[in-house]
Formats: C-alpha cells, sequence, structure tokens
C-alpha cells in the first residue's frame, strides 16, 4: 500500500511500484496477524466453546492460522493470498455457523483492501465482484441481516484500498511537479549566468581587438574584466552544482559556496557592463537587507537580464541607468538605455528569450514585468515584485 519502489526477480513479472518496502510491510503483517487473531482467532474459540465437538473447532483455529500466515505476502501477492482468505475463511464459516461469515472472512477484507491500494482496478475489481457473489452465502444461514452487513464490508475494504491509491498518486504527482520546477529554475539560473557572462565577454574581446594595437593598456584591462567575469561565472556554476548535485550535502555547501546572488551585489554586475565601454548609472533606494530570499534573487536576476539584452540586442546603445526602488509593498526596477530596436524587428522580441525568462521570475514571486521602446528613443524594462518585509 506505500510507495516503495518494486524489484524485478529472474523472468519473473515485475512486482508493483506500489509494493511496501520491507520493514513496512513487516509492520502490515504484524497488524492485520493482530487483527485477525484477536477478532477472528477469539470468535472461533468462543464460538467453539459450547460444543461438544473438538475436531471442528481444531481445524477451524488451524485455518485460522494458515490465514495469519498467509498475510505474510499480502504486500508482495495480494491476490493469491486474498484467494487463500477467502476460502479459509468460508472453511471456518461452514465448520462454526456461529461465527459470522463477515467476520470469517476479514483476512480477507484486509487482503482486499491491499490489493485495491497496490494494484489497478482490472485485478482489483474482479476480486471485489467474486468476494461479493461468494458473501451472497450469508443469506442461507443468517438471512438478509448477514447478507447486508457482509456485502457492504467488503465494498468499504475496497473503498479504503482506492483512497489510498488516489492519495499515493497525488502524492507522485507533486513530486514529479516539484522536480520538473526545480529543473526549470535550475535551468533559468544557468542561462542566467552563462547568457550575461558571454555577452559581456563577447563585447569586451570586440573591445580589446579594437585597440590591441593602438591602446594596449585599454587592451588588458578588458582582458582582466573578461577574466573576472569568467571566474564569477565559474562560481556560480559550482555553487549551482554543489546546491544540486546528487550528493550535495547541505552544511558543506553553506560552507563552501560563493556568495548568493542578491541586490548588495548589483555594483558588480554595473562594473562587468562598465568594463565593456558602457556607461553605466546605478541608484537603489530603500532598504533591502529585509527582502524575502526569493525577491533579492529574482530582482538581481531581472537587471542581470536586462543589462544582457541591452548588451546583445540594443544598437547604438551607450549608456543604460539602472534604478531599484524599495518600497513598503514592492520593489520596482527600471532599467533603460538610449539604444534603438534593430531595422526590421519586433520591439517586444528584442529582450529575446530573456525577456521571457524575466517575466518568469517576477512570476514566481507574483509580480509583473513590461518591457518596450520609449517615444523619444531607447529601451526600457519595468518589474514590480510584492514583498512582505521580514521583521
Amino acid at each position: 500500500m506505500g510507495g516503495g519502489t518494486g524489484k524485478q526477480d529472474g523472468g519473473s513479472a515485475a512486482v508493483s511500484g506500489d509494493e511496501l518496502p520491507p520493514r513496512a510491510a513487516r509492520l502490515l503483517w504484524y497488524a492485520s496477524a493482530g487483527l485477525v487473531l484477536g477478532v477472528l482467532g477469539t470468535a472461533v474459540l468462543v464460538a467453539g466453546a459450547g460444543q461438544g465437538r473438538p475436531l471442528p473447532v481444531a481445524v477451524a483455529v488451524a485455518l485460522v492460522l494458515v490465514q495469519v500466515c498467509a498475510l505474510r505476502w499480502q504486500a508482495r501477492a495480494p491476490l493469491p493470498v486474498l484467494t487463500v482468505g477467502a476460502v479459509t475463511g468460508v472453511g471456518v464459516w461452514a465448520l462454526l455457523p456461529e461465527v459470522s461469515l463477515t467476520g470469517a472472512l476479514l483476512a480477507a477484507q484486509i487482503t482486499l483492501c491491499v490489493l485495491s491500494a497496490s494494484r489497478p482496478r482490472r485485478v482489483s475489481v474482479p476480486a471485489l465482484a467474486v468476494l461479493c457473489l461468494s458473501s451472497t452465502a450469508a443469506f442461507a444461514n443468517g438471512g438478509p441481516a448477514d447478507l447486508a452487513v457482509c456485502v457492504p464490508a467488503m465494498g468499504l475494504a475496497w473503498t479504503a484500498g482506492q483512497w489510498r491509491r488516489a492519495r499515493q498518486e497525488r502524492l507522485r504527482a507533486e513530486t514529479r511537479r516539484a522536480v520538473v520546477e526545480e529543473r526549470a529554475r535550475i535551468a533559468r539560473e544557468v542561462h542566467d549566468v552563462v547568457a550575461h557572462t558571454l555577452s559581456v565577454m563577447v563585447v569586451q574581446a570586440g573591445a580589446a581587438d579594437d585597440v590591441f594595437t593602438d591602446r594596449p593598456e585599454q587592451a588588458r584591462e578588458a582582458l582582466r574584466a573578461m577574466e573576472s567575469a569568467g571566474r564569477s561565472a565559474l562560481g556560480e556554476l559550482r555553487m549551482l552544482l554543489r546546491a544540486f548535485g546528487p550528493e550535495a550535502d547541505e552544511g558543506a555547501v553553506a560552507g563552501q559556496r560563493a556568495p548568493v546572488p542578491s541586490l548588495a551585489r548589483l555594483d558588480d554586475l554595473a562594473d562587468a557592463v562598465r568594463a565593456s565601454g558602457m556607461r553605466v548609472r546605478m541608484l537603489t533606494e530603500g532598504v533591502t537587507d529585509d527582502l524575502p530570499a526569493s525577491v533579492r534573487l529574482a530582482a538581481y536576476r531581472i537587471v542581470q537580464e536586462a543589462l544582457t539584452n541591452t548588451l546583445r540586442h540594443s544598437v547604438g546603445a551607450d549608456e543604460v541607468s539602472v534604478r531599484v526602488t524599495t518600497g513598503r509593498d514592492c520593489v520596482t526596477i527600471d532599467v533603460t538605455d538610449n539604444g534603438r530596436t534593430a531595422k526590421g524587428s519586433a520591439p517586444a522580441a528584442r529582450g529575446g528569450r530573456g525577456l521571457l525568462g524575466m517575466r518568469e521570475r517576477a512570476q514566481l514571486v507574483g509580480g509583473s514585468v513590461h518591457a518596450g521602446p520609449l517615444p523619444g528613443g531607447g529601451f526600457q524594462v519595468t518589474a514590480r515584485l510584492p514583498v512582505e518585509v521580514v521583521s
């Protein structure tokens, strides 16, 4: 009934992915065996105490013990165990009619619940139908009253298993969705780091090539800026690999990782862009230390991507201004350059995949991003990120 991972055994069929792990299977057996012994075993002893025929009582006790032993394999092979429970249960009821058929089939009901939870409906529904048909024998002994108890008991056991199965499927769906979302988050982080750094390095490499002969010192500065940008990107990528690797240890990662990108590091972004020859005006208003970590990271990445788009897509831009304002309710980001959209391209497409990434990041924290050309020339990206200041 649990969510353990099944194994395959040679030429036999693969065990269901819903099979319980060994420890949980043992606990299920102990609980089921205790219930059957406590309820059915006691009923058999009480019913046989007033009879002068020890043989039927002894056989009934033996059948109860067979049920208990068979329950050991109910998690691995519920259908055969269900068959054993049904046959022995009917046998106990036939030997001691004083024991109700519902009680005699207690082990079968428990196994039907396990079968319903761990196997498809095409297997559990026929098993439920067979048990309900066999339970009609209660009508011959106790009349409609016994039948009215036995059949609903079978249906309740099957329904309980279906509830358990639905719960497990919901948990698996949530796990799959979490994995997909985490992969998308990692992809966004890698894209932001690599795209920004490569854009800066390409621009700096072109600048170094232009002045390599006439102004070697300026070329060296561009090369040093390229080295610094590359080292910074490598540090962030190593941080991502440590954080998301399968063997990542939280304590070790916390002690070795590079500084997490945040609004406090916006000057580093500005310096990297300035090294490419573009003027950058950076203005930060308000306190950013009390912002939630998710908002700080989203704001940093939006500024980073907006600067990257300026370097990659802005035609003739030589100046960009960044303004980050932290208010009581939201963080407002404005990134404006003095370039223009390339002729023949749609203004909204200037940001490319980066603009879509900025919008996705803003939506993750409940915010929004608007981007477009300005009437007097230039391009502006505006983001609003709602926050709840941490006291």
